[in-house]
């Protein structure tokens, strides 16, 4: 079965990652996508809740997906969660893989030189970048993909939703139900999450 790989910190996961994954699914023919929540993110600060609340959002947001799995490979370890040991480790489990689909945003991939071991994760994956109206500049991301990277563009048709806007409205006490799962949702408020 094609397997692509999902990492973030889905902080919290909301409707746009999952429509994401699956129009990753069904444009590119795999049979499954395995979302994993960053542990210990290195590159940035986790705000609002707890490294287990995430995961936990992402169990409840892809329940009933057949296509989607959810990994806590990065639980697993107490050190900081780097992709590339990641990756080793899911080649341990999975046996080597060619290389790993990996869906990252633009943002993200124009952080890609700054990755721990990033020259080793050049064979190791190829990066679907989705692209969106505030993408940087053409140049910037064909100067990374000139660079070694295996990358494929492609656009998604449907509006963007962030986490960080969801978290502010939370905080605000704004409707989030257009935004996020119903189950996530209950969850963030039942918990008492991104309250500060």
């Amino acid at each position: 079965m094609n397997i692509c790989l999902f990492c973030g910190t889905f902080n919290p996961i909301h409707n746009a990652h999952l429509r994401a994954a699956e129009y990753v699914s069904d444009t590119f023919g795999y049979g499954k996508i395995i979302f994993i929540p960053t542990n210990n993110a290195p590159h940035k600060e986790v705000l609002g809740c707890q490294p287990e609340n995430r995961l936990e959002m992402v169990k409840l947001a892809i329940a009933g997906n057949k296509k989607f799995e959810v990994s806590d490979i990065e639980f697993q370890r107490n050190e900081r969660s780097y992709t590339y040991d990641t990756i080793v480790r899911l080649n341990k489990m999975y046996g080597n893989q060619e290389k790993w689909p990996f869906i990252i945003g633009t943002d993200a991939f124009c952080q890609v030189k700054s990755w721990y071991r990033s020259s080793d994760l050049k064979n190791l994956l190829k990066f679907i970048v989705l692209t969106r109206d505030n993408k940087p500049s053409r140049r910037l991301i064909e100067y990374i993909a000139a660079d070694g990277y295996d990358v494929e563009f492609t656009n998604l048709s449907f509006c963007d939703i962030s986490s960080t806007g969801i978290r502010k409205k939370v905080e605000c006490g704004e409707d989030i139900s257009e935004f996020v799962p119903p189950e996530v949702e209950n969850y963030i408020y039942e918990h008492g999450l991104y309250k500060n």
